[in-house]
């Protein structure tokens, strides 16, 4: 059974992890092979283009991320939100939203992020 926090918490892991080897298996891991991918990757079908999305994004703009607790399944529909912070820091600078489709293994098919302006960094 898909645990709505575990998969938040390593969704934003994905974007956390300074390795490019590492995060590209994490987003393996976490994307069917056809996902659609989020507008900023292009919206195009698989986590290909995740991968360059997050090459080095949260690195480069001295910020990290985490998901805030309430992660929340329903059916197929994955919900969290997440929160952007200064690196070594606990000061929030943005949140969003994360609206996910999921199959039956639990791998995202759909990502619908809720990102305000503020926190457009990519």
């Amino acid at each position: 059974m898909l645990d709505a926090q575990t998969l938040a918490d390593r969704y934003v892991a994905a974007w956390n992890e300074p390795d490019a080897t590492r995060r590209l298996e994490a987003i393996a891991a976490l994307w069917a092979p056809d996902a659609q991918t989020p507008r900023g990757a292009g919206g195009r079908r698989g986590f290909g283009a995740l991968g360059r999305l997050t090459l080095g994004s949260s690195e480069r703009n001295g910020v990290r991320f985490r998901a805030a607790p309430t992660a929340r399944r329903r059916g197929d529909v994955v919900t969290f939100r997440w929160e952007m912070l200064l690196a070594g820091s606990d000061a929030v600078l943005a949140s969003g939203l994360e609206f996910l489709i999921v199959d039956d293994d639990g791998q995202i098919l759909v990502d619908h992020p809720f990102v305000p302006r503020s926190a457009s960094i990519l």
